[in-house]
C-alpha cells in the first residue's frame, strides 16, 4: 500500500512575528511625524533628521529579520536595541530642554517596545526583562530626573513585554506537548493497524503450525513447538507496541511540527476512491458451509471502508473455524440500511463461555478485540458479539455510509 506523508505544523508565535512587523513600521512612521509636527522646536534637527533616516533605513531593511524566530538572531536584537538605546539619548541633544523636561517623547518614541517585543517573542520573559531593563535605564538618563510619566512608560513597557515573553514560553510548551500526543495518537493507530494485519496472517499460520506440528509428532511436534514460542512472542510484541521518539521540527521558529503517514490507496483500488460494491469482496467468503444473503442491489461503501468491514468479516469466520471447528457453519447476512450497512456473522458452534473474551485479551489474544472491533471503531462503526453457551456466536457489525477512509471518522471529531 502506498503512503504519504501529511504534515501538520501549528506555531501560536508565527502571528506575533507578523504582527510585531507591521508594529515596527508603523511605529517608524508614527515617530517621523511626531518629529515632523515639532521640526521648529528643536534645537538641532539636522541630527533628528539624520537619525530617522538611519531609523527609517534599518526599519524597512530588516523587515525579513522579524519574519520569524530563525532568522531573529541574538546580533540582531542587540543592533536593534542600540538602535532604540541610540536614539533615546540623542533626544536631549536634538531636541529643546524644556520640551524634555516638560516629559516630551523621545526619537524613537514608542518605536522602541517593536525592540523589546523582539526580545520578548524570541527569548521569553527573561530576555524581554533584560532589553526592558536597559531601556528603563537609557530614559531615566534622558530625562535626567525619575519623573511620574517616565516611570509609568517604563513600568508598562516591562510590564507588557514580560507578560508577552511569558505567554510564549508558554505557548511553545504546549505545542511541544501536543505535538507529542498527536504522534502518540498517531503511532497507537499504526499499531492497532499492524496488529489486525499480524492477526489475520502471521499469527494464523503459526497457530495452525503448532497445532498441526503437535498432532503429527516427531520433528514436526519441535517446530510447533517453536512456532507456539513465536506466537506468544508475536502477541506480546503487538499487544504491547512501541511509540517512537517524538521528532522535533526542524526550524523551531516555525512551530512544532508533526509528521504521520497516511495510507494511500491501493493500486487495484478504482480511480478517485469511487464506492465498492460490498457484496463483491463478501462473495469469496460464501462455500460449502458458508451462507451467503446479499440484497439485490449493489451495498456501495467506501473503497478502504469496505475493505475493513471484509477484513472484519474474514477475522470472525477465522474464530468459527478456529473454536467451532472445520465443519460449523456459519451464515453472513448483509443488510443495506438508508444510513448504515449492517453485516451479520452467526455460526451453529458451541459459543464462547462468559468471560473468555477479557481472559482473551488479558493474555494478548486480540483477535475480537482489535481485528474486529478495532476496525470498525475506526470507521465509525460498531461491533457488537452476541454467545450463549450451546447456541452459536453471532457477531454484528455496523458501519455509517458517510464514512470516506478508515479513519476518516475519527480525524473529523
Amino acid at each position: 500500500m502506498a503512503g504519504r506523508e501529511r504534515v501538520m505544523r501549528m506555531s501560536v508565535e508565527q502571528p506575533l512575528w507578523r504582527a510585531l512587523t507591521a508594529y515596527r513600521v508603523l511605529t517608524m512612521l508614527y515617530a517621523v511625524g511626531l518629529f515632523a509636527t515639532a521640526y521648529e522646536e528643536f534645537t538641532r534637527p539636522w541630527l533628528a533628521v539624520a537619525y530617522f533616516a538611519v531609523l527609517a533605513a534599518w526599519t524597512l531593511a530588516t523587515l525579513p529579520r522579524v519574519a520569524n524566530a530563525a532568522r531573529c538572531t541574538r546580533r540582531f536584537l542587540a543592533a536593534d536595541l542600540t538602535v532604540a538605546l541610540t536614539g533615546i539619548l540623542l533626544t536631549p541633544v536634538a531636541d529643546a530642554h524644556e520640551r524634555v523636561q516638560a516629559g516630551g517623547p523621545t526619537l524613537p518614541s514608542i518605536w522602541t517596545a517593536g525592540a523589546v517585543l523582539a526580545f520578548a517573542i524570541k527569548g521569553g520573559w527573561r530576555w524581554a526583562a533584560l532589553a526592558s531593563g536597559l531601556v528603563a535605564v537609557a530614559n531615566l538618563i534622558e530625562r535626567g530626573s525619575p519623573a511620574r510619566d517616565t516611570v509609568h512608560n517604563v513600568i508598562l513597557v516591562c510590564i507588557a513585554s514580560i507578560a508577552i515573553g511569558y505567554v510564549v514560553e508558554v505557548a511553545r510548551a504546549s505545542e511541544r506537548t501536543l505535538a507529542r500526543a498527536l504522534e502518540i495518537e498517531a503511532a497507537t493507530r499504526e499499531r492497532e493497524r499492524l496488529a489486525r494485519d499480524i492477526h489475520d496472517s502471521v499469527l494464523q499460520v503459526l497457530a495452525m503450525v503448532q497445532r498441526r506440528g503437535a498432532v503429527i509428532g516427531g520433528e514436526a511436534a519441535e517446530l510447533g513447538r517453536m512456532a507456539g514460542e513465536q506466537e506468544v512472542a508475536l502477541r506480546t510484541l503487538v499487544s504491547g507496541g512501541l511509540v517512537p521518539v517524538s521528532r522535533v521540527s526542524e526550524d523551531a521558529a516555525q512551530g512544532a511540527l508533526v509528521r504521520a503517514v497516511e495510507d494511500g490507496p491501493d493500486d487495484d483500488e478504482p480511480a478517485g476512491g469511487a464506492p465498492v460494491d460490498l457484496r463483491a469482496l463478501l462473495a469469496p467468503y460464501a462455500g460449502a458451509r458458508i451462507s451467503l444473503a446479499e440484497p439485490g442491489a449493489p451495498v456501495p461503501l467506501a473503497p478502504a471502508a469496505a475493505r475493513e468491514v471484509a477484513a472484519a468479516v474474514g477475522a470472525a469466520l477465522d474464530n468459527v473455524r478456529k473454536h467451532a471447528g472445520e465443519q460449523a457453519r456459519a451464515w453472513i447476512l448483509v443488510e443495506d440500511e438508508p444510513d448504515e450497512v449492517i453485516v451479520t456473522v452467526r455460526d451453529d458452534g458451541p459459543g464462547i463461555p462468559e468471560g473468555r473474551l477479557a481472559q482473551a485479551e488479558g493474555e494478548g489474544r486480540l483477535g475480537v478485540a482489535l481485528s474486529i472491533r478495532g476496525r470498525l471503531r475506526d470507521l465509525g462503526g460498531s461491533a457488537e458479539l452476541i454467545s450463549v453457551p450451546g447456541q452459536g456466536t453471532e457477531v454484528e457489525l455496523k458501519v455509517p455510509k458517510d464514512v470516506t477512509d478508515a479513519r476518516g471518522k475519527a480525524e473529523r471529531r
